[in-house]
């Protein structure tokens, strides 16, 4: 049966909602778009666009683009589009595999194969415009804007899991937590003795972009890895050219 809003214009229709593709009995995650006064039960909430998100009611906040808060009871007063994530069901919440979610061994074959990282399924929220060095914060003037497409996917990890250092992306990108305690860090070498920065990610946080743009549709990653200090979950904003 054809899901109602596969008819909805999201160009019109106010808090459009649907279902992301990872969404399960283990995790709520919802895609809202142009929205308007939606109310928040209990859900980390991401801002997918350009543009601030305005949150509250009496005291409004912003929240800036491509960055991301904790509501509990709250409501976003405006934004373009909202990822609205939450671990409804902690317990087995490691059985991520057998529900269907990838173990990164399979897509690269350099991973190291002890290393337990499972990557959900992918979901392509649509095209967003966007000047690359306005999302990597190297300007505050937008000057060049050029179409990305947006997918989103969630990652999980246990515990004390070093989940690879490396450099390379054909895309950009940043990384909310959604689940547990973990951190993003930066590395001179690809060698976990020559840290520099540690970027500790509580639930709810969405890091700066690590890259910056070398020209067009190219853009240089330092070395850098997600560290899972707790059991976690974190989702991964990718804008792809």
């Amino acid at each position: 049966m054809l899901e109602l809003w596969n008819l909805w214009d999201p160009t019109t229709v106010k808090n459009a909602t649907r279902d992301l593709a990872f969404a399960d009995e283990f995790i709520s995650a919802k895609l809202v778009e142009n929205v308007v006064d939606y109310d928040v039960s209990d859900a980390v909430v991401v801002n997918l666009g350009p543009s601030p998100m305005v949150t509250g009611t009496e005291h409004p906040a912003i929240v800036p683009a491509w960055k991301s808060t904790w509501l509990k009871g709250g409501r976003i007063k405006s934004a373009e589009r909202a990822a609205l994530i939450k671990v409804v069901k902690a317990t087995n919440l490691g059985g991520a595999q057998f529900r269907g979610w990838d173990w990164l061994g399979n897509r690269i074959r350099s991973f190291p194969r002890d290393t337990p990282l499972f990557i959900s399924a992918q979901d392509e929220i649509g095209q967003v415009r966007v000047d690359p060095r306005v999302f990597t914060n190297e300007t505050a003037e937008s000057i060049a804007e050029q179409t990305f497409t947006l997918k989103l996917n969630l990652w999980w990890s246990p515990g004390d899991t070093d989940c690879f250092i490396h450099n390379e992306h054909p895309f950009l990108e940043v990384h909310t937590q959604i689940h547990g305690l973990g951190r993003m860090q930066k590395f001179a070498e690809r060698d976990q003795l020559t840290l520099y920065e540690d970027v500790v990610m509580p639930i709810g946080y969405s890091h700066d972009p690590f890259c910056r743009v070398t020209g067009y549709n190219q853009w240089t990653y330092p070395w850098h890895r997600y560290y899972a200090d707790t059991d976690s979950v974190w989702l991964a904003v990718e804008l792809h050219p």
